[in-house]
């Protein structure tokens, strides 16, 4: 989960600019089919006059800790002196996200950081195994990630009545046992129970939070099977295609990068769960993504490598 450019490909290099062309020449950057075309070209995103002025002037300081980066620091989740602040879009997300990173993904190569500078107010990024205890909260928290009991997005409100605490129309007199261990209900009773699920519907699904794990696929059986991620609802996105320039060597182009998957649960909450009409809310979540995007297809390109 990486964000480099023919100018950043040398980022943890202090030779300079003069080594971009050569480090692009010898770098192995996958191509997904979809590279082949831009299917972010009709993103609703910010103008990105500010990192075109920040690609030509070239590194500049992390105005924290003082480090060369271009664009931004990946280490204090903050853009460099010349991308001001106020020049960044700032989305507002309909749930928290925590992003749980693997300690051994480099942080330089990560995507995550990109949802942090983007909705800084909804997103919290953890390095394993420094992570909160979720099994209190687990009726308001789901986690991204596919396998044999994920559900869908749009089946997010009935799966998590099976964790609720306490009903939300209790007062009307609905059980607040999780559904699975209800016995069976008279019918003035289900009538009741009928109602509930109605009325926690018209509410929305009670989500809350919606944790992604960063990390490579094959780093990610340490963080998936830690006790603390256990019995939390799992949820599979759709097939789509990775336009990521890190493709996984091995992996089909499914593979999402993170802020990827990121900004296609969001698509998908808006529409199957907050029944709106999606008029690019959430793009700005790839304001970085897609300037790197094009930025890197277009070195390869030059390089002849298309």
């Amino acid at each position: 989960m990486s964000l480099n450019s023919s100018i950043l490909l040398n980022e943890e290099s202090s030779q300079g600019p003069k080594r971009n062309t050569e480090c692009l020449e010898s770098l192995e950057l996958q191509t997904p089919s979809s590279f082949q075309e831009n299917p972010l070209q009709q993103l609703q995103l910010a103008s990105q006059e500010v990192l075109e002025k920040a690609k030509k002037s070239g590194r500049s300081k992390c105005p924290r800790c003082s480090s060369s980066r271009m664009f931004y620091c990946y280490t204090c989740f903050v853009p460099v002196e010349t991308v001001p602040t106020k020049e960044i879009p700032t989305v507002k997300l309909p749930v928290k996200i925590d992003i749980i990173k693997h300690p051994n993904e480099t942080d330089g190569k990560s995507t995550a950081v990109h949802a942090k500078l983007l909705a800084p107010d909804d997103v919290t990024i953890y390095k394993y195994p420094c992570i909160p205890e979720y099994k209190e909260k687990r009726h308001e928290i789901a986690l991204i990630f596919p396998g044999p009991d994920s559900v869908s997005v749009k089946d997010i409100a009935f799966h998590l009545q099976k964790y609720t605490k306490k009903s939300v129309c209790d007062d009307d007199g609905c059980s607040g046992e999780p559904l699975l261990k209800q016995a069976k209900t008279e019918p003035q009773e289900e009538k009741n129970l009928n109602e509930c699920f109605s009325s926690n519907r018209s509410e929305g699904t009670g989500l809350k939070k919606i944790i992604f794990i960063d990390s490579t696929w094959n780093q990610t059986n340490k963080i998936i099977t830690d006790e603390r991620l256990q019995g939390l609802l799992q949820i599979e996105l759709k097939t789509r295609k990775t336009c990521f320039w890190r493709h996984q060597k091995g992996k089909p182009d499914t593979y999402l990068s993170t802020i990827e998957a990121i900004y296609y649960f969001l698509v998908d909450y808006h529409q199957e769960i907050l029944k709106e009409s999606y008029k690019g809310q959430y793009d700005n979540l790839l304001f970085f993504f897609s300037f790197m995007y094009t930025l890197i297809k277009n070195a390869k390109c030059c390089a002849g490598k298309e």
